[in-house]
């Protein structure tokens, strides 16, 4: 026995190490005309029970750059499928304001006109983004489907695999979809068991400019071109979706089916028909002319095609067995670095069967969907984010809008950063590299911005972005400043290089990839920093508090003041952060001399009317109390400013804050209800962490993760609040944001027992965890040496009796310290 009173094999398998071979062989016990064993794995595996109604609640699986959803029709198959650089467009034009704009602003907020700042600062807007694409829809028209008397849809996280099992009169029907990263393929399999074969009619559709040929009996192309503007969905402008015939303006795409079966095959008329069939397969893939963001994607057509058609060829004669096998590994290899399993032994048997839906609606607050949003939120990451790709969009990577809310771009005000809060934590380091190197294009592009905007050093960056790296501030004229015209997304991007050094402890990547994009922020705000006339003191201007808007002592609404606290916060964390990294780097010592005094002229942070952390430098009323941004309580989460080991007082009044934005009704959307609970996790707030959980699973006006389809939607689908929730549920379990580990700091009251493994730290170590009510077994792995001071719940003490100040790191030739520990 364990320390906690667990069977090692049962924790295994609580977190989902053996339950891969229940998967792998449940279809060859099936009996004919029954579906097949659902298998136990409540925290791996999502299952509905009936097809998808709309795209949004079709199924997710992904390579990171290319993505599909499957419909699980009865008549059947739809794929919506992605590629993760068709946008439209092409590099970035910059734009320069007019000389003089932004003294003026300056003055006019000096002197408390804030309406006028608002207005001014519509003239410093330049052009929107890009937007993000859909490919095409590939549709398998089943003939004579005959009636279904049950059906079953799975999304197999562990696997990667989504799956569609219909129990027709006379026999079974299996489809199977994935999308290999080792192939580059999207693969889907359709067979029948015991039933009649089946004829079908296999076609693409797409909604851009295109064609569509059979060009064999066994192969579909589509090519076609991007549009060279496609305006945001909120604007309503005549022509919104346009098309240049000049090379490299607009990019060249192209996708390929290719067909296997033991049936006949024939052309049609852009489409391919399959007859007397038992079985059939489908491999797809697709390329574009993107060459990267500041070179015009001017392929032509053919070798777009001939790029498409490479993965095909390298595939052919691989087996279906092989590539799922391939894949299987693939995935793996990322997944199971981490699991989280909630609820005991018995969590299998007690879900064992019931759709996710149903347990959703039948207990929100229940630990196993906890652990199964972690588990998701890792998956998704792992589906839309791989080393070599794009980031993660607002929709990660699965789109099906031509013109989708917010171009289904970058928002770097919250979302970007959203998407990347657990990569680190929840061991997905590689998954945070197309993060990374999206940063230097950004900062790239963001010099030009700060020098031609604002005259100004460095690099800057504002609240939207595309493909093509863009950095302007956005609008046209006619964007609302409290997001159009906020300049402080390099911080925050910085921010995420920094971390991934910290967790990384690697000094070339700091030196040669993190340091200069680090150094120009720093840059761009020391230059953007100004004396307050009333004050002295250093601070912003123009400053907005994303999206929120401020009332001014005469009644008015307004977006720009001075020195808003997220500002602050950024800049100190920002220069505090590069101060660290030149001391470890051994150079820049002068650089980090103006930065520390430059810190020490910053304001303080202040405590409102209602003993709230102040969003504002004045104590404005906000125009909307409960409005779905928390940006003020930045330096409590994402960054690690105020704590309550370290400023009691001041997280006191962020946790007001909080109550009082959820009092008003906030925390209104999915990644809204993430932040939170990530706040009141670093709050060290368990039962406020599990009340937060069972709302954001009971949700039923947004149609959360567990309900009626597999994504957190904003209402319409944004998948911030799918990775965001993820990182909260792991800041419950570990921290070390601080000189320490801190274990178990936030633990919801109903996770009375549990494992998880795989959670990193900052440290260098990779933490694994086992508990029940009679105590915890913690295993630290090392991955450099030294000590480490590990802080414990009031609840746990060593089994010792001695107190635990610091473990060694360097136990053992595995450098693995274990501690056990029991309830008090």
């Amino acid at each position: 026995m364990t320390p906690t009173g667990l069977h090692r094999r049962e924790v295994l398998s609580l977190l989902g190490t053996t339950a891969c071979t229940i998967a792998a062989s449940a279809h060859a016990s099936a009996p004919a005309g029954a579906l097949s064993p659902s298998p136990a794995d409540p925290h791996h595996r999502l299952v509905f029970d009936s097809p998808a109604r709309e795209w949004i609640e079709a199924l997710p699986v992904g390579n990171g750059r290319l993505g599909a959803m499957m419909h699980g029709l009865l008549d059947g198959e739809r794929l919506s499928l992605n590629e993760d650089t068709l946008w439209s467009g092409q590099p970035s034009v910059g734009g320069a304001a007019a000389d003089g704009l932004l003294e003026q602003m300056r003055d006019l907020i000096f002197a408390g006109d804030y309406p006028g700042a608002d207005r001014l600062a519509r003239r410093m807007q330049g052009h929107f983004s890009e937007a993000y694409l859909p490919l095409a829809d590939l549709h398998v028209d089943l003939d004579q489907a005959g009636p279904a008397r049950a059906i079953r849809r799975t999304l197999d996280l562990r696997e990667a695999t989504a799956g569609v099992e219909i129990d027709r009169d006379g026999g079974i029907e299996r489809r199977t979809l994935f999308v290999s990263a080792p192939a580059q393929l999207v693969v889907f399999r359709i067979e029948r068991e015991g039933a009649a074969r089946f004829g079908a009619s296999v076609r693409l559709d797409c909604q851009l400019r295109s064609s569509i040929r059979a060009v064999s009996p066994r192969r579909l192309v589509l090519a076609g071109k991007a549009p060279t503007v496609c305006e945001p969905d909120y604007r309503n402008v005549p022509d919104p979706v346009r098309y240049s015939d000049r090379a490299g303006y607009g990019m060249a795409f192209a996708a390929i089916a290719e067909i296997d079966t033991d049936g006949s095959v024939r052309k049609g008329e852009g489409a391919l028909r399959v007859e007397n069939a038992g079985w059939l397969e489908i491999r797809l893939a697709a390329a574009t002319g993107y060459r990267g963001p500041h070179v015009l994607p001017d392929l032509d057509p053919g070798a777009v095609e001939a790029l498409a058609a490479a993965p095909l060829r390298r595939a052919r004669g691989k087996p279906h067995t092989r590539l799922l096998a391939d894949h299987r590994r693939d995935h793996r290899a990322l997944y199971e670095r981490s699991a989280l399993a909630l609820g005991g032994g018995d969590t299998a048997r007690r879900h064992d069967g019931l759709p996710t839906d149903a347990r959703r609606a039948a207990d929100p607050g229940d630990p196993a969907l906890a652990a199964l949003l972690y588990n998701y939120g890792r998956y998704l990451l792992i589906a839309s984010s791989r080393p070599g790709t794009r980031p993660a969009n607002l929709q990660g990577i699965w789109n099906a809008q031509l013109r989708a809310p917010w171009s289904c771009n970058y928002t770097t005000n919250i979302n970007v950063p959203m998407n990347y809060w657990m990569a680190e934590t929840a061991n997905l380091a590689d998954c945070h590299r197309p993060l990374v190197d999206f940063a230097e294009a950004l900062a790239r592009n963001g010099g030009d911005t700060a020098r031609d905007y604002y005259r100004m050093p460095g690099w800057c960056l504002h609240h939207n972005t595309d493909l093509w790296a863009m950095s302007n501030p956005v609008g046209a004229g006619e964007g609302d400043p409290n997001w159009a015209n906020w300049p402080m997304g390099a911080p925050w991007i910085a921010q995420h290089l920094w971390e991934h050094y910290r967790f990384s402890g690697d000094l070339a990547f700091l030196r040669d990839r993190a340091w200069p994009v680090m150094r120009g922020a720093a840059d761009f705000c020391v230059g953007w920093l100004v004396r307050d006339p009333a004050s002295g003191q250093l601070t912003t201007a123009p400053s907005i508090s994303p999206e929120n808007l401020f009332v001014t002592a005469d009644g008015r609404t307004a977006a720009i003041s001075a020195g808003c606290t997220m500002d602050i916060a950024m800049i100190r964390e920002l220069f505090g952060n590069c101060i660290a990294a030149a001391a470890v780097l051994g150079e820049d010592a002068a650089f980090a001399k103006v930065l520390r005094n430059l810190s020490e002229e910053l304001p303080p942070y202040r405590i409102g009317r209602h003993g709230q952390l102040q969003e504002w430098s004045v104590d404005f009323a906000e125009q909307d109390p409960g409005h779905r941004t928390v940006s003020h309580l930045y330096p409590i989460f994402p960054g690690g400013d105020i704590t309550p080991r370290r400023s009691p007082r001041l997280a006191a009044a962020a946790a007001r804050s909080l109550d009082r934005r959820e009092a008003h009704g906030g925390s209104s959307t999915g990644w809204s209800r993430a932040w939170a609970t990530a706040i009141r996790a670093r709050l060290g707030d368990g039962k406020a962490c599990g009340e937060a959980l069972e709302r954001f699973l009971a949700d039923h006006v947004a149609r959360s993760l567990l309900g009626t389809h597999p994504f957190h939607p904003h209402p319409v689908f944004q998948i911030d609040a799918n990775l965001g929730i993820a990182a909260a549920i792991a800041e419950c379990l570990v921290q070390s944001h601080e000189d320490r580990i801190e274990l178990f700091p936030a633990l919801p009251p109903r996770w009375r027992e549990g494992a998880v493994k795989g959670l990193r730290t900052r440290h260098g170590a990779t933490v694994d965890l086992e508990w029940t009510p009679a105590g915890a077994t913690v295993l630290l792995h090392a991955r450099r040496g030294g000590t480490v001071t590990v802080g414990l719940p009031p609840s746990l003490r060593p089994s010792s009796g001695a107190a635990v100040a610091q473990v060694d790191l360097r136990v053992g030739r595995d450098r693995t310290a274990r501690l056990a520990l029991i309830a008090v």
